[in-house]
């Protein structure tokens, strides 16, 4: 709990200085170094527990990040940014740093994310179709991320946000299975 509101105030401090820059395009060359970044810890998870690792001091923590850096090569602000984190000892919460500001960016940008399960695969028409007409009803670009589960049978669960529409024949055959426990 307490790593997500670090790692939303130090996105939000980034995010607002993006939002300060002159180019308008700042905010999404920040998100796209810190994705990067963020990418680069999650395929090297012995680099996450060196950060987290308090037998490391700060000098040789800094030492790992500039040398990463050196190689991803990022903007000079998520430079800064990433020494900065160092300094404070907050390294280890770049993965949920990165995913808060990508929450900002994309309510910044009017992007609505969510995921899409359904029994069998879809084809892409179908998969256009669906985005279509959930940007129609919401009036924003909604960009999908698409799962096949068997187990639902059929029908679909969407998740957008907070929200979640299961219309999956399995939910119904659990509402049908608690009807008929109540007797009704």
């Amino acid at each position: 709990m307490t790593g997500n509101i670090v790692a939303r105030r130090y996105a939000k401090a980034l995010f607002a200085v993006a939002q300060a820059q002159s180019d308008k395009g700042a905010m999404a060359k920040y998100g796209d170094d810190l994705a990067r970044l963020a990418g680069l810890l999650g395929n090297a998870p012995e680099l996450t527990k060196i950060f987290r690792n308090p037998i490391f001091g700060v000098e040789e923590k800094r030492g790992v990040i500039i040398k990463i850096l050196d190689k991803v090569a990022p903007c000079a602000m998520v430079r800064n940014f990433c020494l900065l984190l160092a300094d404070k000892n907050r390294l280890s919460f770049l993965p949920e740093i990165n995913a808060s500001y990508g929450t900002l960016l994309d309510s910044a940008q009017g992007v609505l994310r969510g995921k899409l399960v359904t029994a069998v695969k879809l084809s892409d028409v179908v998969q256009k179709n669906v985005v279509d007409k959930l940007q129609r009803e919401s009036g924003q670009q909604v960009v999908l991320d698409y799962e096949v589960d068997q187990e639902i049978i059929g029908g679909l669960m969407l998740k957008i946000g907070d929200k979640i529409l299961d219309a999956s024949i399995r939910a119904q055959l659990q509402i049908l299975k608690e009807n008929i426990k109540r007797g009704e």
